[in-house]
């Protein structure tokens, strides 16, 4: 099998404390680097530039939408995906080298790891918290319930085990994260509100309680000590916020 042409995209908005790390670390491999804008007001398209990508402002509807019409822009039918804040780790590096010599299924999926306030969290439900973001084009969509884009391959596609891991420079601070927080629970709420989801009372207090032992106990996220702590706490919070929106909306209606 001759070696296959790969296509990188990424979407950025705002993102010029990232987005050099993550195009540093695949222009090693990419055929094509394809980064679709919303617009930023920073210096990320600058940045860009400085990098041989081809840089598409395109006003942001959600991420699935963005990362659907993404992938509607590359040259190639083999595509990895990434998020600014998202670099690969050597080894994963390494793996997709090869890959690109012996490409043989519909998709792939890869451990990604996070950065939490300069600490790496290797336990609870962030870790191995595996993605699948090397797949080929037209074979699967980006879908999933904004703003937790999944790429879903059709039925009956193979999906193999990459090694290495993606690494997610997720928060810089527990206040970014706490406003991140509220951001994407309202977009989570709308989202669910549109499926027609439902909430009760009931769930304000079994989600979030759930979510918590789930996460610290049952997931070994007090291994990760005061960070698995503060993530686990901050992620019950999280779910609760959600389920209270929600239910906003339900009245409204």
């Amino acid at each position: 099998m001759s070696k296959i042409k790969l296509s990188i995209t990424i979407i950025t908005f705002n993102e010029e404390r990232n987005i050099a790390r993550c195009l540093d670390s695949v222009k090693d491999i990419a055929d094509e680097i394809v980064v679709v804008d919303s617009f930023s007001s920073d210096r990320t398209e600058e940045i860009c530039k400085r990098y041989n990508v081809r840089f598409i402002r395109n006003a942001f509807v959600g991420h699935i939408e963005q990362k659907n019409f993404a992938l509607d822009q590359v040259s190639f039918k083999h595509v990895l995906s990434l998020d600014a804040d998202e670099a690969l780790s050597p080894e994963l590096l390494r793996s997709i080298e090869v890959l690109k010599e012996n490409w043989n299924d519909e998709a792939y999926s890869i451990s990604r790891l996070t950065n939490y306030c300069g600490k790496w969290v290797r336990h609870g439900s962030w870790y191995p918290d595996r993605k699948v973001r090397l797949f080929i084009k037209g074979k699967g969509k980006w879908a999933g319930e904004n703003p937790h884009d999944a790429y879903i391959p059709d039925e009956n596609s193979i999906i193999r085990k990459l090694k290495g891991d993606l690494l997610h420079y997720s928060y810089y601070s527990t206040e970014g994260h706490i406003a991140q927080v509220n951001k994407f629970t309202s977009v989570g709420a709308q989202s669910a509100f549109k499926a027609g989801q439902k909430a009760n009372s009931f769930m304000l207090l079994y989600k979030p309680f759930y979510k918590f032992i789930r996460d610290y106990f049952f997931k070994l996220g007090f291994m990760d000590g005061y960070a698995g702590f503060v993530i686990a706490r901050i992620s019950a919070h999280a779910t609760f916020l959600k389920y209270v929106k929600l239910i906003e909306l339900q009245k409204k209606k």
